[in-house]
């Protein structure tokens, strides 16, 4: 798990390189996110919380993303919570200045806790999200994320998890 927390920092900081690109072609060369997030959890019910990525930009088509997601449900005095860290490609689609289109492949690790009467537990795995979504520009520096519909595979402690779905809004911030 180490080894993959360090390749997923060199490439986080390798993706920081895509701010020297020249944005006089009109696309951004960074994006932030930050909203709300909706979880269904296979057998785990839904879950609210919220989602955060950062994106930077090779050029007006293709980008690197890190995503931080994080999920909490409390059923019957157990507390649950649920946490991705992924990174990996965007495709966008910025042919029309009022929205952009955009789809993403992400792959990284996942935290699951519980917790009940003070007792509790959690446990690490594998993430992987794919998915997209649509943001509705406001400005060359505001969008809103109407819509990011994400599948999420999750697998940890030798069972996987394949009917999870993730749904954001929220505010994405371009530079």
């Amino acid at each position: 798990m180490r080894k993959f927390i360090a390749l997923a920092c060199f490439l986080a900081v390798l993706s920081v390189s895509a701010l020297a690109v020249d944005t006089s072609t009109g696309f951004p060369r960074a994006e932030v996110f930050g909203g709300y997030q909706y979880t269904h959890l296979e057998g785990g019910g839904s879950a609210n919380g919220f989602n955060f990525a950062a994106n930077g930009n090779f050029n007006d088509w293709f980008g690197v993303a890190f995503d931080l997601g994080s999920a909490y449900q409390s059923v019957g005095g157990v507390s649950a919570n649920n946490y991705t860290y992924t990174f990996g490609p965007v495709l966008s689609l910025r042919a029309n200045k009022a929205y952009t289109p955009f789809v993403h492949a992400l792959i990284g690790g996942d935290h699951a806790s519980a917790s009940f009467s003070g007792f509790s537990a959690g446990a690490n795995g594998f993430a992987l999200l794919a998915g997209g979504g649509v943001d509705g520009n406001v400005n060359r520096n505001l969008a809103i994320r109407v819509v990011q519909a994400d599948w999420m595979l999750l697998h940890g402690d030798g069972g996987t998890s394949s009917k999870n779905v993730r749904l954001s809004f929220g505010v994405v911030f371009k530079f």
